[in-house]
């Protein structure tokens, strides 16, 4: 285990829209447990995807993470075809909404990113939606693009299971690797160009500062554009 990483966490805590937001109740954040299984992944900069509801606030997290180098909002799990936001919004596709996130495991661990994703981005107890936003495009997935993330998104889970953090079932899947679709450009580092869109203020903005609160080590102040 790099000592890095252990410091980082020391502190562990005109457009088409994407989503909609009617009303519902605020979005929870849980304080996730350290992995007891840390990845290993050696050097150089590794590439894992994660889908957690709509992609504006997965890359909004992502890229205000220290060691991570960039996140990019895409589709993932159904054809080249359908990668087409008007397609995969109506949720007759098998593509969910994901962000593709590069990092350096120097700095930040696949394991301490699943602890962030459970912690602040999505809730692993909601099938198929996530916070306003309905249907199998918005679901919560782990996409590992290796053997040593899918052992530690394996184990991590197992682990989640056993915490009784939360009183409903965990329904996060691990899915197996496809093609990744990058989104269209406008959806791009969207919170980044649109801080004042009503969406992003009501939704995303406060899981950016749920991550600079729980886990100050990791967090950064400005944004790293993909």
């Amino acid at each position: 285990m790099r000592r890095t990483g252990l410091v980082l966490l020391a502190g562990l805590a005109p457009l088409t829209l994407a989503c909609q937001a009617p009303l519902h109740a605020a979005e929870k954040t849980v304080a996730a447990p350290m992995a007891e299984r840390q990845s290993r992944e050696g050097s150089g900069l590794k590439t894992a995807i994660f889908a957690g509801g709509c992609f504006w606030g997965v890359e909004a997290v992502f890229s205000h993470t220290r060691g991570v180098t960039s996140a990019i909002s895409g589709y993932h799990g159904g054809t080249a075809r359908s990668a087409r936001y008007d397609l995969v919004s109506s949720g007759i596709t098998d593509h969910a909404e994901v962000v593709k996130v590069a990092y350096d495991p120097r700095i930040i661990r696949y394991d301490q990113l699943l602890r962030i994703y459970f912690s602040v981005i999505a809730d692993p107890t909601l099938r198929n939606r996530q916070g306003p936003d309905e249907g199998p495009q918005y679901r919560s997935a782990l996409i590992p693009l290796s053997a040593e993330q899918r052992a530690t998104a394996t184990a991590y889970l197992a682990q989640l299971r056993r915490s009784g953090l939360w009183s409903d079932p965990i329904v996060t899947a691990i899915e197996p690797a496809g093609k990744f679709h990058a989104a269209e450009a406008y959806h791009q580092d969207f919170a980044a160009k649109n801080p004042r869109h009503a969406y992003i203020v009501r939704w995303d903005a406060p899981k950016v500062a749920a991550l600079a609160r729980l886990y100050p080590g990791v967090y950064r102040k400005d944004f790293r554009r993909s």
